[in-house]
């Protein structure tokens, strides 16, 4: 990690060796040089990927930097689980904002250290810097599988049939419920949507039937709608969703009692960070059968059409429209 920060109170390189560098790999020279040494396993390919959270966007300033942590970690094994990628090194780039002390960074590192472990996954360095404003987490995530097995999400055919991973809408509502939003909500409920915000789940126990069954896969981050459309741009096919095939937690079936607008939000609010794949009809029993031991639901959700666009159809067969379709980070929604 290269120096940028000069803070009176600790020295950064007294940061990174006290907090960072007891998990650190092997090749990464316990954090004292500038790069890392990566031996990939024979007869396998990296995939790699990069996702940033920033305070105000994707967290709030009073979260605690346990949960932030967490996040930044998952939401980048969420991309690789999607590629079909096993999980092997980070590398971390850690904005401080104005109000760091040494107590977040300790908790920080602390948490980013136990979901290594849980994860199996070793950091390899990255850089902290100021950042002059709020906090920000930029992780590098690198994954191995078998050579020749990456699954994009170009590969996508007609009649092929369209799985999701969980629950969506869950971290949509989460965000609501952290800001207040509902007050019908029951503080069981509203306690189980905030965690599904603050706390991704990444699928990784799905890897291996990624690289077995998927034809296309990705991961969705801004949107349920936005992310399939995304899928269908790159592989050149349309898609059809049944409303009811989709699959939402109680506690948002309950809010969609409340307010129909909110149907709108959980489908295209993001950060879901569920996996949505396709497959080969003739591959689906067989799917089917072995993804039933995975600790988490996949639904067969839709089925994907020669054409352009994506169908989102209502309990009466008619299509739905919405305003956006996805998160924008530029600020537009689309």
């Amino acid at each position: 990690m290269n120096s940028r920060q000069n803070k009176t109170r600790v020295s950064e390189f007294s940061l990174i060796k006290k907090y960072f560098a007891p998990f650190a790999s092997e090749g990464a020279y316990n954090l004292r040089d500038d790069a890392a040494e990566i031996i990939p396993t024979q007869n396998t390919s990296l995939v790699i990927t990069q996702d940033a959270i920033a305070q105000g966007i994707h967290f709030f300033e009073d979260d605690p930097p346990k949960l932030i942590a967490k996040k930044a970690l998952r939401v980048n094994l969420s991309d690789l689980a999607a590629k079909g990628a096993i999980p092997q090194y980070i590398s971390l780039a850690l904005g401080l904002g104005n109000s760091w002390s040494e107590a977040w960074v300790a908790d920080f590192a602390k948490s980013l250290h136990e979901d290594c472990e849980v994860y199996g996954i070793e950091l390899t360095g990255g850089d902290t810097f100021a950042t002059g404003a709020g906090f920000v987490v930029s992780i590098t995530a690198i994954g191995e599988l078998p050579y020749n097995q990456y699954v994009s999400r170009l590969g996508a055919k007609p009649d092929d049939v369209l799985y999701v991973t969980g629950n969506i809408g869950d971290s949509a509502m989460g965000l609501f419920a952290r800001q207040k939003k509902f007050k019908a909500l029951s503080s069981e409920d509203s306690k189980y949507l905030i965690n599904r915000y603050q706390v991704p789940q990444p699928r990784v126990e799905l890897s291996g039937f990624i690289q077995k069954f998927a034809t296309a896969s990705m991961d969705i981050s801004d949107g349920f709608v936005g992310d399939l459309q995304k899928l269908c741009l790159a592989s050149g096919v349309s898609s059809s969703v049944e409303i009811t095939k989709i699959p939402f937690s109680k506690p948002v079936l309950s809010l969609f009692e409340s307010e129909s607008n909110y149907l709108e939000t959980a489908l295209t609010g993001g950060d879901d960070y569920e996996i949505l794949f396709t497959a080969n009809p003739a591959d689906c029993i067989e799917l089917e059968k072995e993804i039933s031991i995975l600790p988490f639901p996949v639904s067969r959700i839709g089925t994907i059409n020669s054409g352009q666009g994506v169908k989102v159809f209502d309990t009466s067969g008619e299509v739905i429209e919405f305003d956006k379709t996805s998160y924008d980070h530029s600020g537009e929604s689309r």
